[in-house]
């Protein structure tokens, strides 16, 4: 008989932060181009339908010009930046109370 010991919201939680550390990448990219490939070994890795979620990326154009030629709003860049932080760091908390509720299970319920 076989067990599957982690389940669909572990993987769906390791996707976001994927797509989290795309975001902050994407935002961070000094020249407008996103890697592609952002993984890291040591990330959970999924399967099934989780992977086939995409991020979507879009450019915000920025009509004001300042007198250096540059068009980033850094208070945009700063807001967002946050925003992804938060949302990155959501689903880090709850990828780590999902595998204490599993350290938990499998210590047979702390006795």
């Amino acid at each position: 008989m076989s067990m599957k010991v982690f389940d669909r919201t572990l993987e769906g939680l390791a996707k976001s932060l994927d797509l989290r550390s795309q975001a902050q990448a994407k935002v961070l990219a000094v020249d407008g181009k996103m890697p592609m490939d952002r993984s890291d070994s040591r990330h959970i890795a999924s399967n099934g339908e989780v992977d086939s979620v995409q991020g979507e990326v879009y450019n915000q154009i920025n009509d004001v010009v300042r007198e250096d030629g540059n068009t980033v709003d850094r208070d945009e860049e700063m807001t967002s930046l946050f925003q992804n932080q938060l949302l990155y760091n959501a689903a880090a908390d709850l990828v780590k109370k999902k595998l204490g509720m599993l350290k938990y299970a499998i210590s047979d319920g702390g006795h």
